[in-house]
């Protein structure tokens, strides 16, 4: 049997059918009315050059590794943001994994932009 691999859209695609994804204004207006976390998982770099206020960053490769011992309910609203979608994604399938249930992607407008 020949396994199929999945490109990196169709995995995004496939992960945010079961997700909940918002766009950079509706997070924002949640985000306004609750107690929430709001994780950048781009890298160090990118959030020095262009931060997104009032996020914390910890780097997609390493959120798994940080996040329970920094935010152990499972309960929080966590809403997650990068540059164009994918590895918040990403981030947010692994949350998920591991238990955190109100876990939200940012997503981005057509260009692939993502403003908070």
């Amino acid at each position: 049997m020949t396994a199929t691999l999945k490109t990196i859209p169709e995995l995004i695609s496939e992960i945010r059918l079961n997700m909940r994804c918002l766009s950079a204004a509706e997070a924002r207006a949640e985000m306004a009315k609750i107690n929430h976390l709001f994780i950048d998982v781009r890298e160090p770099e990118e959030v020095a050059e262009n931060p997104a206020p009032g996020s914390i960053n910890i780097p997609r490769g390493i959120i798994e590794m940080r996040i329970l011992a920094q935010y152990a309910d499972p309960n929080m609203p966590i809403y997650i943001h990068c540059a164009t979608g994918a590895r918040a994604t990403l981030a947010a399938e692994q949350l998920k994994r591991i238990g955190y249930q109100k876990v939200n992607i940012i997503t981005c407008d057509l260009e692939g932009v993502c403003s908070i």
